[in-house]
């Protein structure tokens, strides 16, 4: 009997310590699962070293790429495949081309039709551009992305020409003369039609080619994981959307660390080996990336002056899209759809911006306008907010004249070094919270950072920063909004891979589709830093900022006419 007793003590003694265990180790799996975590299994790290984390809770899943979840209606759904129909780039009818049957810019040429022709300020200029291989053979098909413009040195004049894409190797691009004297034709290669099936790839396949992290942290102990709009595999994630807009964004979930305790986030990388040995021929600096195309003629013709009566009409057309939007003559912007004031003294700027609240959102090529009125404007003291340098927010202060001048980045994807989690803010969102009035005063700027995505999860962004815009202008129509749009940059192999003009282009046309017929205007940033004469630049020297800036004020405050 003591034996049957002691034996069941035994068993009971077992259970209690089995039960403590599996209480433990499920205690152990909820300290580390959160709510908002789905589960995984195997990732990247920023050497490109696949690591293992645990497998509990393991399940399978696709990957989180928000912009292939989004729910649209039909009427954002038609808007999307039209977007998307009218940014689609021609292909070549076979599939590989070898790189010696690519565009090479040192065989092709261009032609002015009629060079010798008479020709007065505001005429149409047409030049012949034709394309040939590394073998000097004529290409037979388009989807070459060229920069064309005409200039004169000694006036420090430019414009930017439209480019048609015959689709048989030939190119048409047409200029509308705007200066007497005589005027230059530069045409360039920015990318072989080769090269932009390889931008096109990497775009769909790899939005991860740029990746960012956050930093997790509880006491004295941190971690980091990578985040994305998309992230592979199945391992469990932290899951940052935004609840308003619903602008996906996730990070791998700290091994012990809970989602609430990220604190920052930053750039991660660049990946490496990202083309073929093939694929990486049509990405040569002195090869075939922005070099000249050469005239086989003439490169030039004389313009003669228009006559005095009706020359005023030429420098204003009242559609908004007209082709060039403006013209440098003696390094100053003219516009062709709005009455341009040069501020070239603080204290007219302090004038037009009296008594007024100034909100700049978006990258660092809109810092470059709180920089600029920042140093220019005396009276205009920033306040040290102990932000990080480079990255905001920013606030500057003129307490004599009642201006507040305000910058802040736009919410990730953003490639900035650190951001604190609390200042990740969606555009859309902040526009939400600001009341507007005829003292308001709104610019914003968005694309640079959204090159490495498909356009789908651009698209997404404007569209939700669109619906707050009409709502601002709704409710205080007297706001005024500016767009600031892409320019164009220096380009290297390595840069044309992540921020090429290419992706910009495709970017800014869908920008202005979308934001066509909205009462938003617009300061066309990328004409102005093609049409100048300096190198491009992802941040452009002074002289164009501070013709952005006219352009902008020139809306705050107009002139009478």
């Amino acid at each position: 009997m003591w034996r049957d007793s002691f034996r069941l003590q035994i068993f009971c003694l077992l259970m209690a310590v089995l039960a403590i265990v599996v209480l433990v180790h499920n205690f152990f799996q909820l300290e580390h699962l959160d709510d908002d975590t789905v589960s995984g299994s195997n990732w990247i790290t920023e050497n490109n070293v696949q690591r293992s984390l645990s497998q509990t809770t393991k399940t399978t899943r696709k990957p989180y790429c928000g912009y292939k979840q989004q729910v649209l209606s039909k009427r954002e759904q038609a808007e999307q495949e039209s977007l998307l129909a009218a940014i689609q780039w021609p292909k070549p009818s076979d599939g590989k081309i070898a790189f010696l049957q690519s565009t090479d810019p040192a065989h092709s040429d261009f032609v002015i039709v009629k060079p010798r022709g008479f020709f007065k300020v505001g005429d149409q200029l047409e030049v012949l551009v034709r394309m040939k291989d590394f073998q000097g053979k004529p290409k037979q098909y388009g989807g070459d992305y060229l920069q064309a413009r005409i200039h004169s040195p000694l006036l420090k004049a430019g414009a930017t020409g439209k480019i048609v894409d015959c689709r048989d190797g030939l190119y048409k691009v047409f200029f509308t003369l705007l200066w007497p004297g005589e005027v230059k034709v530069s045409v360039s290669l920015v990318h072989p039609s080769e090269a932009i099936q390889v931008l096109l790839r990497l775009r769909e396949e790899r939005p991860d080619r740029v990746y960012f992290k956050s930093s997790f942290k509880s006491g004295r102990y941190s971690e980091t994981t990578e985040c994305n709009v998309c992230l592979p595999g199945d391992l469990p994630v932290c899951n940052f959307t935004d609840l308003y807009t619903g602008e996906p964004w996730f990070c791998y979930k700290p091994r012990k660390l809970s989602c609430a305790s990220r604190i920052s986030h930053a750039k991660g990388g660049y990946q490496k080996g990202l083309l073929t040995q093939e694929e990486s021929l049509f990405f040569q600096s002195d090869v075939n990336i922005k070099r000249p195309i050469l005239s086989s003629g003439p490169d030039s013709v004389m313009v003669q002056p228009k006559a005095f009566t009706d020359s005023s009409s030429m420098d204003r057309a009242e559609d908004p899209t007209v082709s060039p939007s403006g013209y440098y003559y003696e390094d100053q912007w003219r516009s062709r759809t709005q009455w341009i004031h040069h501020f070239n003294k603080s204290d007219d700027i302090t004038k037009c911006l009296q008594g007024k609240v100034i909100h700049l959102f978006g990258d660092s090529t809109i810092r470059q306008w709180f920089e600029y009125l920042t140093e220019f404007v005396p009276d205009l003291v920033e306040f040290n907010l102990g932000s990080p340098k480079n990255v905001g927010p920013f606030m500057s202060v003129d307490l004599k004249h009642n201006i507040l001048l305000k910058f802040r980045c736009h919410g990730p994807p953003i490639r900035f070094s650190t951001v604190f989690s609390s200042e990740l803010r969606y555009i859309a969102n902040e526009l939400n919270g600001i009341v507007g009035g005829r003292n308001t005063v709104i610019a914003i700027t968005i694309w640079s950072h959204f090159s490495t995505f498909p356009v789908e999860v651009y698209i997404r962004r404007l569209r939700n920063i669109r619906r707050s815009v009409i709502q601002l202008l709704d409710r205080s129509p007297k706001t005024l909004i500016v767009i600031r749009t892409a320019n164009v940059q220096e380009l290297g192999p390595e840069v044309s891979l992540f921020n090429s003009d290419w992706y910009s282009f495709q970017l800014d046309s869908v920008m202005r589709k979308m934001f066509s017929g909205i009462a938003v205007h617009f300061v066309d940033a990328w004409e102005m830093s093609l049409a100048h004469y300096l190198p491009h630049s992802l941040h452009p020297k002074e002289v164009i900022v501070k013709n952005q800036i006219d352009a902008f004020l020139s809306y705050v405050c107009p002139l009478q006419t």
